[in-house]
């Protein structure tokens, strides 16, 4: 029998609803037959029950609902039903059937079996995905009776639920427990492509901000992440800006990763201890739920790195480097780890120190701190050192870049370097290595590089001198200001051949300052200072006098080794001695004697350093002068 379709609020042949109305009252009534044989349905706890005057034939489990109906209604319009082989009930009244993994759940199949006996059913947005999905479950197709559900269902989804923003949105989320029929059956395809297209209509050929065009970020941030990703593709595919696409993911990271919004703070951090600061994201993250949870937010993550625009502009540095750490925290791949320490070195220069500081965590998925004495650092510095690497390879590749982000960068890694510097199981190596990762030419001035090595110096005291030296020739002196020429001559642990250096170059700028040819406190290359005639002419003159130094320190140390000699000599001479001396030096010792005694004694023990240390003050005062 024919069937007839009203709509609820019909829609005009060409007409489009409007992106964000509401359609909650749509509906596809169904009339009833003109001769049926069940009047209503009645419920006792896990059983529905046909209420007619015709005894039941036919039992249908589904899930935990066992449904008592006739046969003819449903062999006569779901083909499934009429091609197996029912068994016979226990009873012999009857047969029994049993759908597993029926879609949609008993619910539907409630909606469904009114249907198959004639009773009205409404369709709306939230059951028409389920419907279709069971409809084709059931193959309720037009070849067994015109006007099937299959075709009702699927009439509903292209002529009402895909012209709505709203409706789109809903069927998408009740497809989430609907595989795989409803990826199949295309709905999910549609309705990403759906609103997809409307997102990127609306933004595409206008002139508005990203604050006013993302009106639809709330919407798609509900959906799942699978989800989310096919609509990202598919609006990138129609030429949405990846501005926009990039904050409609940042949007989503907000919602759904959990710290997404906290930021460490690196100068306040190292007053905790080490194992609080790892852990301050894993107590968060272990409360949240437990390895399916941590799973699920790694796979957050990884999709939402996998979608992101090519485009450096697309997204901020802040959040590359806080997905960085949260890729960190849940054991992302480590493809997906080099990727976006990629992108960070694209844009390393909008970085800033907190958001570089990234913790260090075991690579697993369990986030346990690392035990090794080798890899006990608070922070990653692997990760820091890469990331730098990648930018310089960056700048190669794009020869006309901007030299302001080269000496960003350089400021930004001396003030990381100051910031790792204060933790006591660094080594000198890390440190090292990541101070020299930039060419000579990045830093114009090195007064950040000097407060790092200062401050790595207060925090390893028990460093030996030949590592001193190695880490300050990192160190061009001739680039420092005034103020850290003159903090370094008078810093005591810095090497005393350091210091003579830092003098040398201190000596040369207060010349040049005094003269009017360059500012106190400015950091310019030595180039600069050495095309002037006048500041040669004086390198030169304090050149001399730094090798007259020099000579004068031989001769210090070969008068201190004479003295030690004759200090060993003298040793050795009382210990020859016979023990019946020993009186006769009680009275060279005494009272009579101790003068004279005194007095040479002093004399070549004390006369020869005097000189030496009048000429190393003489020296410090002329340097300071």
């Amino acid at each position: 029998m024919k069937k007839s379709l009203t709509l609820g609020r019909p829609l005009s042949p060409g007409s489009e609803s409007d992106y964000n109305d509401q359609v909650h009252d749509q509906s596809i009534v169904v009339p009833s037959k003109l001769v049926t044989i069940a009047d209503s349905f009645e419920k006792k706890e896990h059983s529905w029950f046909v209420t007619s005057q015709v005894p039941t034939d036919l039992t249908i489990q589904v899930q935990d609902i066992t449904f008592y109906a006739h046969k003819y209604p449903l062999v006569s319009r779901c083909g499934y039903i009429s091609q197996i082989e029912l068994q016979p009930s226990i009873s012999n009244l009857g047969y029994d059937l049993k759908l597993e993994n029926f879609p949609g759940g008993s619910e539907t199949f409630e909606i469904i079996l009114k249907f198959c006996y004639g009773l009205p059913v409404d369709l709306n947005p939230n059951n028409a995905a389920s419907l279709r999905c069971a409809s084709e479950f059931l193959e309720m197709t037009e070849e067994l009776d015109e006007g099937n559900l299959i075709s009702k269902t699927e009439a509903f989804l292209t002529f009402v639920v895909l012209s709505s923003w709203r409706d789109s949105i809903t069927v998408l989320k009740s497809c989430e427990n609907l595989s795989p029929w409803a990826e199949n059956l295309q709905i999910i395809r549609r309705c990403c492509d759906s609103i997809a297209w409307k997102a990127s209509q609306d933004n595409s050929t206008t002139g508005e901000t990203i604050s006013e065009e993302g009106w639809w970020f709330d919407d798609v941030a509900t959906l799942r992440i699978d989800h989310f990703t096919r609509i990202m593709t598919a609006a990138r595919a129609k030429g949405l800006k990846p501005e926009i696409i990039g904050s409609c993911i940042m949007h989503y990271a907000e919602k759904w990763l959990p710290g997404m919004d906290v930021a460490l703070e690196g100068p306040r951090a190292f007053g905790y201890g080490k194992n609080e600061l790892q852990l301050s994201i894993l107590s968060g993250r272990r409360q949240e739920g437990g390895v399916g949870h941590n799973k699920e937010l790694k796979m957050i993550i990884e999709s939402l790195v996998s979608i992101l625009p090519p485009e450096k502009e697309a997204v901020s540095c802040k959040f590359l480097l806080r997905m960085l750490k949260m890729s960190a925290v849940y054991s992302a791949t480590q493809v997906l780890v080099s990727e976006l320490e990629k992108r960070v070195g694209m844009v390393l220069q909008d970085a800033n120190v907190n958001d570089l500081l990234i913790p260090t965590y075991r690579n697993g998925d369990q986030g346990k701190l690392l035990n090794s004495s080798e890899e006990l650092t608070m922070h990653d510095i692997d990760a820091v050192q890469r990331i730098v690497e990648y930018f310089l390879m960056h700048e190669q590749q794009q020869p006309h870049q901007h030299k302001s982000s080269k000496l960003n960068v350089s400021k930004l890694l001396d003030n990381y370097l100051a910031e790792i510097a204060r933790d006591p199981n660094l080594s000198i190596t890390k440190f090292h290595v990541l101070a020299e990762t930039l060419p000579e030419n990045a830093r114009t001035c090195h007064d950040g590089l000097y407060r790092a090595i200062d401050t790595y110096l207060k925090t390893h005291p028990s460093l030996s001198e030949h590592d001193r030296k190695r880490l300050c020739k990192v160190m061009d002196y001739e680039k420092l200001s005034l103020d850290a020429c003159m903090h370094a001559a008078q810093n005591d642990r810095l090497p005393l051949r350091i210091v003579i250096q830092v003098l040398l170059a201190e000596q040369v700028k207060m010349r040049v300052a005094m003269k009017g040819k360059e500012p106190v406190a400015s950091g310019k290359d030595s180039e600069q200072e050495e095309s002037q005639p006048s500041a040669q002419m004086e390198i030169k003159t304090l050149k001399v006098e730094l090798e007259k130094m020099k000579m004068n320190m031989a001769e210090l140390q070969r008068d201190h080794s004479e003295l030690q000699r004759e200090c060993e000599k003298l040793n050795n001479k009382q210990r020859s001695i016979p023990s019946w001396t020993l009186g006769w030096k009680k009275i060279k010792n005494s009272t009579l004697f101790s003068g004279k005694v005194d007095g040479n004694e002093s004399g070549d023990g004390m006369q020869r350093p005097n000189p030496v240390n009048g000429r190393m003050s003489d020296r410090r005062r002329l340097s300071v002068a």
